[in-house]
């Protein structure tokens, strides 16, 4: 099993410098399907700066004009919110949504999406998700830098990853 089934879509980023970033802890993670929708300023030299030695994850980023585009392939979206809100879909922590997600990355394509730094996904982009996750962050300052969301998703879908790689093993 590997995760090349596993996509991390950006909606609408407006800094270069984010991209590379989550590029960066991408790589760290062992992801490298980088999808962008309507990016602001991609490619640039503060992508390449940022992903610090991931450009591979850059070179590779396919742009869609639509987030429907961008997760045609998948059979599970799993959307990352800050906001709890009430949509139709079911709301995990992280730790426990990505290990549905390795179980569905076997076989098949799961989209990761995340939104505009300032806002994040509207209700209308979180609609196209099955899953959403929330990281449970301090109340007083909810507020996650792009790059870190994505790393902190892409770290628990690396451990989940492992534990079942390691469980296969016995």
């Amino acid at each position: 099993m590997s995760l090349k089934n596993v996509s991390v879509v950006l909606v609408r980023t407006s800094h270069g410098g984010n991209i590379g970033a989550v590029a960066r802890a991408m790589a760290n993670m062992g992801l490298s399907d980088l999808r962008l929708v309507n990016p602001v300023r991609f490619p640039g030299h503060e992508a390449i700066a940022r992903a610090a030695g991931a450009t591979h994850v850059l070179e590779s980023a396919q742009i869609f004009k639509t987030l429907d585009e961008a997760i045609a392939d998948s059979v599970l979206v799993v959307g990352a919110t800050a906001r709890l809100r009430s949509i139709r879909w079911r709301c995990a922590e992280p730790h426990s949504a990505m290990a549905e997600v390795v179980d569905v990355c076997r076989q098949k394509k799961v989209s990761l999406i995340f939104g505009r730094e300032a806002s994040g996904l509207t209700n209308e982009e979180l609609d196209r998700a099955q899953l959403h996750v929330r990281i449970p962050v301090a109340e007083e300052y909810a507020s996650l830098n792009l790059a870190a969301a994505v790393l902190i998703l892409s770290y628990e879908l690396r451990r989940a990853y492992i534990a079942d790689s390691s469980e296969g093993d016995r």
